[in-house]
């Protein structure tokens, strides 16, 4: 880890030079260059005053944890295609996580696997087409532009029930594709 690096550009974040974060560590500006371009290196209290100058503390700095990734992009997305429907993850790795969307694309009266009960909930909005959502012993039509929202505790599956293909796309909470 480059300890200079990491308080530069917590202190450039923060809008301070410096000067500034010196006088605010009872340090001289000197000292937090020889810090910043590794020419130096803090006492463990010395580095505990510069990182609650920077707002942050000890074990937010040395912590390990990469970026989260917010956006996601076409060369993200994993593509399953099937014989009758293809399955477009668009959050990669998302069953590790709470919620699970993908892009679901049906051909013509085409089916989508039977989901047995689960725990959780499953929502979905028609892009384009309208399918049929058999959920137990019920049946509800969702045209384009219409979203659905169900408990998963039945047995349930999507069919397309328009002449052309149909796009969804649906968000599993939990992950279950």
């Amino acid at each position: 880890m480059d300890i200079g690096k990491k308080i530069k550009n917590l202190r450039t974040l923060n809008g301070l030079t410096q000067e500034e974060l010196a006088d605010r560590c009872e340090l001289t500006k000197g000292f937090i260059s020889q810090l910043e371009n590794n020419n130096n290196e803090p006492s463990i209290s010395t580095l505990q005053d510069i990182l609650t100058a920077l707002g942050t503390n000890l074990k937010e700095f040395f912590s390990d944890d990469e970026d989260e990734q917010i956006v996601f992009k076409k060369d993200d997305y994993f593509l399953a295609e099937y014989e009758d429907y293809n399955i477009t993850w668009l959050v990669p790795n998302s069953q590790k996580n709470e919620m699970e969307p993908i892009c679901v694309e049906l051909k013509p009266n085409a089916t989508l696997t039977q989901d047995m009960p689960h725990e959780g909930q499953e929502f979905g909005y028609v892009l384009k087409g309208k399918i049929a959502i058999y959920l137990g012993n019920n049946v509800y039509k969702v045209n384009q532009h219409e979203t659905f929202y169900f408990t998963a505790d039945k047995i349930h599956y999507i069919k397309n029930i328009s002449k052309d293909v149909s796009k969804i796309i649906w968000i599993s909470c939990p992950p279950t594709f």
